[in-house]
């Protein structure tokens, strides 16, 4: 059996591991990057209270000596069903199964300003442009004779009140209390506010109503301006437009107000559903296919009769999807039934800012906030990374912060674009 995977998140990576030295089973994983990474603590690289390397993994790395188990870097361009392969950008891969595990990627809701001006905040490689952004704003807040401007490029913007916008908000409050007016003098007397905007009337909206009352006091305790029922509907030269006609002059507006899955060429259109997200069975196999499967994010399941509109997109679905498509591959070689996905919710909580958080639990029904919520929510966290080197170092920068009240990580490291001229040999 030739299954290949596409996408390395925690739904891909899961199945690939519960395969692992399955007999007569052998796995391709596609990803587009070298490496898996913990998208719940992005923000806290985007801070820099993390450095990438804390919460990422090489795949080569992870899969050496796994005999059934390789991986290929590529970039998915085609999928010809009827010929049971998949054309990467490098080449093309063979299957009996295909499974999708995609994930989801940034929406912007049609805003082309604010997709072409805005942070985004779904990827490490945002998280590590974002740590630039805010890094070079604040030296040249530092030298700015500018009023007007100052503020500009000190004044933090976050769009989506979900558990990354609240955390992201939370992150830069701590920070902008603890950090800036120590390491930067200069801003001393200067004026700037941390903004989070929701659409919504409440802040992380599938969580309990203790949940997100405890949260918008924390957050403003902080001293972060909550705007709800409100959108961003545009950002153009360092201006925030908001639904109610107002404006806010920021050079910093991060995005993390939704997602949406991706198309592919080769698969059905009656076979996306709402966000783009693949339908699918409740094997997980994708509607109009015979032997294509969807998982994550990317995956769309209508015949859960608790979620009747689809399970939500987090990472505890994407982790059990994967585990329970692998036991059913596993029921294929044996001829035996499947066993149809059902969704065990574990809770949901989310971080606001030091000895800050807050956790619902549905099974007996909780609330959690203040210290004993914030950790559970490092431990969790801490043991969901990927292998004990990430833990380790997560665990020793997070002990730093909490009692020096700092990380040593604010550093601008950015690639040299410029093409260097090649020297001749016999120079």
């Amino acid at each position: 059996m030739e299954i290949v995977i596409i996408g390395g998140g925690f739904a891909g990576l899961n199945l690939a591991k519960e395969l692992l030295n399955q007999k007569d089973v052998h796995v391709t994983l596609v990803d587009k990057n070298n490496y898996n990474f913990f998208p719940p603590l992005i923000y806290q690289v985007a801070t820099a209270f993390l450095e990438p390397s804390s919460i990422s993994y090489p795949f080569r790395k992870f899969f050496a000596g796994k005999k059934n188990l390789q991986f290929r870097l590529g970039q998915l361009q085609e999928v010809v069903p009827d010929e049971n392969k998949v054309i990467l950008h490098n080449g093309e891969i063979s299957y009996d199964y295909l499974v999708f595990a995609t994930g989801a990627e940034t929406s912007y809701f049609g805003l082309e300003n604010v997709k072409k001006n805005a942070i985004p905040m779904k990827t490490l490689n945002d998280a590590i442009d974002m740590r630039n952004t805010i890094l070079k704003n604040l030296e040249k807040a530092a030298i700015c004779r500018d009023t007007r401007e100052r503020r500009a490029l000190l004044t933090i913007v976050v769009a989506g009140g979900g558990p990354t916008g609240v955390e992201v908000s939370g992150m830069f409050a701590e920070l902008k209390n603890n950090i800036f007016l120590k390491e930067y003098p200069e801003l001393a007397t200067a004026a700037s506010n941390i903004y989070l905007i929701d659409g919504g009337p409440a802040l992380l909206a599938p969580m309990s109503k203790a949940s997100q009352e405890d949260t918008h006091k924390a957050l403003t305790d902080l001293g972060v301006i909550v705007k709800l029922n409100i959108q961003v509907v545009d950002y153009k030269e360092g201006i925030v437009y908001l639904s109610n006609d107002e404006t806010i002059q920021s050079e910093n507006l991060i995005w993390a107000a939704g997602v949406s899955a991706m198309t592919f060429k080769g698969i059905p259109s009656e076979s996306y559903g709402r966000g783009k997200r693949m339908i699918t069975d409740t094997y997980n196999k994708v509607q109009g296919t015979k032997n294509i499967y969807a998982i994550g994010d990317t995956a769309i399941q209508n015949s859960d009769p608790a979620f009747p509109d689809g399970h939500p997109q987090v990472a505890q679905v994407a982790i059990q999807h994967g585990i329970n498509l692998a036991a059913n591959f596993k029921s294929m070689l044996r001829n035996k039934p499947l066993t149809p996905f059902k969704y065990n919710d574990k809770g949901s909580m989310a971080i606001i800012g030091k000895n800050k958080a807050v956790v619902d639990l549905p099974k007996p029904k909780m609330h959690f906030k203040g210290f004993f919520a914030w950790a559970i929510w490092l431990f969790i966290h801490l043991v969901s990374l990927l292998t004990y080197r990430n833990r380790v170092k997560t665990f020793f920068n997070w002990m730093i912060a909490y009692f020096a009240k700092d990380q040593s990580l604010r550093m601008i490291i950015r690639p040299d674009k410029k093409m260097k001229p090649v020297k001749n040999a016999s120079e």
